[in-house]
């Protein structure tokens, strides 16, 4: 299965429109870039885990040749913002800083149904995020790419969701087990790997890493893009992989709480 659409054939370079640039975007979409293009890590990693499974190898394949697609629009846009940078070094960069166990036989959640679980937490999030982005920016450019990222992680969401339902039959984890898998995954999202992206995206070749000091300047960013709409959306989501009702009342409390928590911690980081 070949991508959705093309860097070159579909995306229309001709519309940028540096004056509606938003300044601090230009960093995160850097950081997003690098994340992107580190896909085949993970679908080297997920074809060792479903060794015996080659419907869904293909399709961790196909996914990753998508993701690194996305790495590509993303950093050829920031180039146009700022020409200095340079995708493939900083992607290097990346890679020298920041690797997974690629060689892992086994799942890193105690099974396959986590690891997919896991896989629909990181979609839910990265799906939220371009949403939220495409809404923020007023350059037509960006938006169109993060609409066309965004709407590529929705439809990843629901391939590693039906293949998680099939694993589910077989491995039968309780829905307190998928809960505790889904929010230790989005615990990880202030570990070493968007923090260490965006120090490798923006930092100058000298700078030390400091990983609290990385994160701090990534989510400072990155939070406050978040509204209402794109919680509520994305709780749901992930209600829905965990096993719980989407729209019912814990999820209903629960998404009140996460908003007000961003909320508390942008106001937090802006100050």
């Amino acid at each position: 299965m070949s991508p959705q659409w093309s860097v070159d054939r579909d995306i229309p370079w001709e519309r940028f429109e540096r004056d509606k640039v938003t300044p601090d975007l230009v960093p995160i979409v850097k950081a997003a870039a690098l994340v992107e293009s580190n896909a085949a890590d993970y679908a080297a990693y997920l074809c060792n885990v479903f060794a015996d499974d080659p419907h869904f190898q293909k399709l961790a394949r196909d996914w990753a040749e998508e993701e690194v697609q996305h790495g590509v629009a993303l950093g050829r846009w920031a180039k146009l913002v700022d020409p200095e940078f340079d995708y493939d070094e900083r992607f290097r960069r990346f890679r020298e800083g920041y690797r997974i166990q690629v060689e892992s036989q086994e799942s890193v959640r105690g099974s396959r149904t986590g690891e997919l679980i896991a896989r629909c937490m990181v979609e839910v999030g990265t799906s939220s995020y371009y949403t939220a982005i495409a809404d923020a920016t007023e350059e037509p450019l960006l938006r169109e790419i993060c609409r066309r990222i965004a709407t590529d992680e929705w439809r990843h969401y629901a391939m590693f969701y039906k293949a998680m339902k099939t694993y589910l039959e077989i491995e039968r984890p309780s829905k307190l087990r998928r809960l505790v898998i889904a929010g230790g995954r989005a615990a990880e999202s202030e570990d070493d790997e968007l923090a260490y992206a965006y120090f490798a995206a923006n930092a100058p070749e000298d700078a030390a890493y400091e990983r609290k000091l990385a994160s701090r300047q990534y989510f400072a960013r990155a939070m406050p893009l978040y509204k209402p709409r794109h919680v509520e959306r994305a709780m749901a989501m992930i209600f829905k992989a965990v096993g719980f009702e989407p729209h019912g009342r814990v999820s209903r409390t629960m998404t009140r709480g996460v908003v007000s928590f961003i909320g508390w911690r942008s106001r937090r980081m802006a100050a």
